[in-house]
C-alpha cells in the first residue's frame, strides 16, 4: 500500500499546498517509491484524480489512490496497480472527511547511479510532471 509522510490535514491547515512522500508500489506506473508530490488542499475532487486520504481503518497512515467514482457516503478509490491491493476493494467507500485533497505534481528524485550526462539529462527532462486525472478510472472500476 503506498504511505504518505509529512503531510497535513485539509481541515487543519492555512496553507493551500502540502506535500508527502511515496512509499510501496501501489500506484505503478504512475507514482513511484521515493516521489515527492505536491498536494492541493483545496480542490474540488472528480472521479479519475489522484488524492491523499487517511487510511479508514487506520487513521495515522496516509495513503495515495485514484478517485474512481463517487459513491453514496464517499469516495471508491482504486490504485494504478492493480496487483499490490490496499484500496475500497479492501476496505469499501472511503468518507469524504478522510479525504485529504488532489495530487497536484510529482518530483522523482535522482538516484544514486545517474551519473553520465546521459542519464542526468534524461533524469532532468522527467523529474518533475503535473499529475493529471485519468478520467478512463471508472471503466477499470468496471472491468475488475
Amino acid at each position: 500500500m503506498t504511505e504518505l509522510s509529512q503531510e497535513t490535514e485539509r481541515g487543519r491547515t492555512d496553507r493551500p499546498f502540502g506535500w508527502a512522500e511515496v512509499t510501496g508500489p501501489s500506484m505503478v506506473p504512475t507514482l513511484y517509491h521515493g516521489d515527492l508530490l505536491v498536494v492541493w488542499h483545496r480542490g474540488r475532487i472528480r472521479p479519475g484524480d489522484v488524492i491523499v486520504l487517511r487510511h479508514p481503518f487506520q487513521q495515522d497512515l496516509l495513503v495515495v489512490k485514484r478517485a474512481a467514482e463517487r459513491r453514496e457516503g464517499g469516495w471508491w478509490v482504486l490504485g494504478d496497480n492493480a496487483y499490490a491491493g490496499g484500496d475500497s476493494t479492501d476496505y469499501g467507500v472511503v468518507p469524504d472527511e478522510l479525504i485529504l485533497g488532489k495530487v497536484r505534481l510529482r518530483y522523482r528524485p535522482r538516484k544514486p547511479d545517474q551519473r553520465s550526462p546521459f542519464a542526468l539529462a534524461r533524469w532532468a527532462l522527467s523529474a518533475v510532471r503535473l499529475v493529471p486525472a485519468d478520467r478512463s478510472a471508472s471503466r477499470r472500476l468496471r472491468a475488475r
